[in-house]
C-alpha cells in the first residue's frame, strides 16, 4: 500500500511539474500579434503573397508572431496606413516610393517619369548602391525600414477619348494620385489632373468626374476599370513598385534573427508576386481587346522627350545625379 501512495505522490508531482513547464514555456513564447496592410484586392498577388508571408514568418518563428494582413484599404487610404507606421496603428504596409518619398523626397526619383526601362531594370536597381542609399536615407527620416521591393507592373494610360500623341491629352480631365511624380506625365502633355483616392476611382470614372486614369494593366483589370472605360494607351510612363515596409518600432524590437526571418519571407513573397505580375501583365493587352476596347501604342520617345523638357526634378526634391545613376544599373 506504501509504495501505491509513493507512485501516486510521485505521478501527481511530475503532473504539477509538466503544467508548470507548460506555463512558463507558453509565456517564453508568447505570441506577437500584427497588423499587415495594403490597398489592394484580395484577387491580386499583392495580397495572396502577404498572406502568404504572413503565415510563413508564424512557421519561422514558432508561432511567435501572428499577423493578420488587411487588404483592400480596410485600414485606410495609402496615405493612412504610411502614417499608421509612425502611430502604431500598423506594423507592416505595402506601399510605393512615392508615399515613401513624403519624408524623403529624393527616394521618389524611382517614380519620375520613364526612370527605368523594364521591370529587370527595375529589379537590378533593388540591388544596387542606389537603392541602398536611397533606402537608408528614407529609414533615417523616417524611423522605418525597407524589407522588399515587389514589381508593380508599368503604368498606362486608359481614358474615354481616343490618344495617340501627348498633345492628344491636352485638356484631358484625368485622375492621378495626389503624388508629384505621378502628375509629371499628364501635366507635361496639357492633362487636367484630379487626385482621387483610390477606392473612389471606379465611380469617379463612371460618372464622368474623370474622363481617364493611369496604372499598370494589371490594376485595370483588377479593380475593372475596363468596364467605365473605352481606350488603353499604352504610354508606360512609369514602371512601378512597391515597397514591404516595417514599421521602426516593431523593427527595433526584433532579433537578429528575426529581422533575418522577417527580410527573408518577404522577399520571397515580393519575387512570388512579381513573377505573378510579370505574366499576367503579358495576357491583358489581349484581355482588354477581347472586352472591346482599343489598345494603342504610342511613341514614348515623344512622350518621354516632352516630360524632360518641361518638368524640372527638382520641381519635386529629387536629385537628378540619382536618376543618372540608375540609368547606369544594369
Amino acid at each position: 500500500m506504501e509504495e501505491k501512495s509513493v507512485l501516486k505522490k510521485m505521478t501527481m508531482v511530475l503532473a504539477v511539474s509538466a503544467v508548470a513547464m507548460c506555463a512558463t514555456t507558453n509565456v517564453g513564447m508568447a505570441q506577437t500579434k500584427l497588423k499587415w496592410a495594403h490597398v489592394y484586392e484580395t484577387s491580386e498577388p499583392f495580397h495572396t503573397a502577404s498572406v502568404w508571408a504572413a503565415q510563413e514568418i508564424g512557421k519561422r518563428t514558432n508561432g511567435r508572431y501572428a499577423i493578420d494582413v488587411y487588404p483592400a484599404s480596410q485600414l485606410g487610404k495609402e496615405a493612412d496606413i504610411n502614417q499608421g507606421l509612425s502611430l502604431g496603428s500598423v506594423d507592416i504596409i505595402i506601399s510605393g516610393s512615392s508615399f515613401a518619398a513624403k519624408s524623403f523626397p529624393p527616394i521618389g526619383v524611382t517614380y519620375y517619369p520613364y526612370t527605368f526601362r523594364n521591370a529587370d531594370h527595375l529589379l537590378a536597381y533593388t540591388k544596387s548602391d542606389i537603392f541602398k542609399e536611397l533606402a537608408k536615407g528614407y529609414e533615417d527620416k523616417s524611423g522605418h525600414h525597407i524589407i522588399a521591393v515587389t514589381y508593380y507592373g508599368v503604368r498606362q494610360t486608359s481614358s474615354n477619348k481616343p490618344i495617340k500623341s501627348c498633345a492628344d491629352m491636352k485638356g484631358l480631365k484625368m485622375r492621378v494620385p495626389d503624388v508629384p511624380a505621378y502628375l509629371a506625365m499628364p501635366r507635361a502633355c496639357g492633362a487636367n489632373t484630379a487626385p482621387i483616392a483610390f477606392a473612389e476611382v471606379y465611380l469617379a470614372l463612371q460618372n464622368g468626374t474623370v474622363e481617364a486614369q493611369e496604372n499598370p494593366l494589371t490594376t485595370i483589370e483588377a479593380k475593372k476599370f475596363y468596364e467605365v472605360q473605352k481606350h488603353i494607351v499604352l504610354t508606360g510612363h512609369i514602371v512601378d513598385h512597391l515597397n514591404t515596409v516595417v514599421a521602426g518600432a516593431l523593427w527595433k524590437k526584433l532579433s537578429d534573427e528575426d529581422k533575418k526571418i522577417f527580410t527573408d519571407v518577404a522577399q520571397e513573397a515580393a519575387a512570388k508576386a512579381t513573377g505573378e505580375i510579370k505574366q499576367n501583365e503579358a495576357k491583358l493587352v489581349a484581355f482588354f481587346k477581347d472586352k472591346g476596347l482599343t489598345v494603342t501604342e504610342v511613341d514614348k520617345n515623344e512622350f518621354r522627350d516632352t516630360v524632360l523638357k518641361n518638368v524640372a526634378f527638382e520641381t519635386f526634391g529629387y536629385r537628378k545625379a540619382d536618376w543618372e545613376r540608375i540609368q547606369d544599373v544594369k
